[in-house]
């Protein structure tokens, strides 16, 4: 809504700022994250007194894990809302309303957001750690998947080079025309996104860490994607439209980093399913806007590697009985062999870090 202060720039030149994408992102960045401070004691003190606490895994499943963790017992979850907040009121106060692929990313987070809630409210209401059954989150995903593709494919400005699949360190599309396959490419992103930030957050901050230095980078090539000029120079897909999406995806920063002044070790509050469903399901669509799918496979790196660590612990035990880690998703596995969880926590910041400079630079490396 700010945007539209540009209008007033003839009356005085300073209105002239809100036109500017990147004052406004700077501008969503410290309102979420002003946000976030500002209602977190909140949020908190009415998780707690409504009683929804964080069940952690029996001993009888792993006894050490549950030795190491004993205490979290009962630490308020559901954080996630105040994410979503901060990130819903902060875009729509400072990007352009008129935006589709800003609606589309904000409402995309609300949608797996109030799946990731129901998720969160049966495990706290069963006292245990299964919520939502899996195949019924998948179907839930896909559908939100088929409305984004319905989106791309029924809009004419972007209906072609929705179809292209590019990948990092190439100028051109490998595929231009997907054709349905990309709906089943979409269904893929938007929903291994988001079960894969779901995995990582399985430590204080750490989910939370990652995903601001993921947004970073995806605020930067939003930016890229939607500047004519940058995008013609670094011969990557340009779209009108993505250009906003700078503006959500500081938004996220800014929440991001106000959630982990609660979120950080020792965590007061987790953002549970609520939370990470809905920002890995939000960073997924923001990938698929920017026709940069394939590398936030690189940029997300960390989520990426938790997400196979728990597929090839699954796989490994199910064909020979044995497993390829003390325990998986992959930061339990360093915890188990004697880590410090603060140690893991910082040294998949680092890492999540690298990869997103990584996955920056290939945009020039074309």
């Amino acid at each position: 809504m700010m945007y539209y202060l540009h209008r007033l720039s003839d009356q005085f030149i300073g209105f002239n700022v809100f036109f500017y994408v990147t004052f406004r992102a700077v501008a969503a960045a410290v309102t979420a994250f002003a946000l976030s401070l500002i209602f977190g004691g909140w949020v908190i003190r009415k998780l707690t007194a409504l009683k929804i606490g964080q069940p952690i895994r029996a001993a009888a499943e792993v006894h050490r894990l549950a030795e190491l963790h004993g205490a979290k017992q009962g630490t308020p979850t559901m954080g996630g809302v105040l994410i979503i907040g901060s990130v819903f009121i902060s875009s729509l106060v400072w990007a352009r309303p008129d935006n589709r692929f800003v609606w589309l990313a904000l409402v995309s987070m609300i949608y797996l957001g109030a799946l990731g809630f129901v998720d969160d409210y049966l495990k706290v209401t069963k006292r245990k750690s299964d919520g939502v059954p899996g195949r019924v989150k998948l179907v839930f995903q896909i559908i939100l998947a088929a409305i984004v593709t319905t989106v791309f494919l029924t809009s004419p400005l972007i209906e072609v080079q929705a179809r292209s699949l590019y990948l990092p360190f190439l100028k051109v599309p490998v595929i231009a025309n997907m054709s349905w396959f990309t709906f089943i490419f979409f269904a893929l992103v938007i929903t291994g996104t988001s079960n894969a930030v779901n995995l990582t957050d399985g430590l204080d901050g750490l989910a939370t860490g990652c995903t601001v230095t993921v947004a970073f980078a995806y605020a930067l090539i939003s930016y890229a994607a939607g500047n004519f000029r940058i995008a013609e120079y670094l011969q990557i897909p340009f779209y009108p439209f993505t250009g906003e999406l700078t503006v959500v995806c500081a938004a996220l920063i800014g929440a991001g980093l106000g959630f982990l002044w609660f979120n950080c070790h020792p965590a007061k509050v987790f953002m549970g399913d609520t939370g990470s469903l809905a920002i890995g399901g939000m960073i997924g669509v923001v990938a698929i806007c920017c026709k940069q799918e394939l590398l936030l496979a690189v940029v997300g790196g960390v989520f990426v590697i938790e997400a196979v660590s728990v597929i090839l612990q699954v796989l490994s035990f199910k064909l020979t009985g044995r497993r390829i880690f003390a325990m998986s998703p992959l930061h339990h596995h360093f915890e188990l062999v004697g880590w410090k969880e603060n140690t893991v926590i910082v040294r998949f910041w680092i890492l999540s870090a690298i990869f997103a400079l990584i996955g920056l630079a290939t945009l020039k490396l074309r």
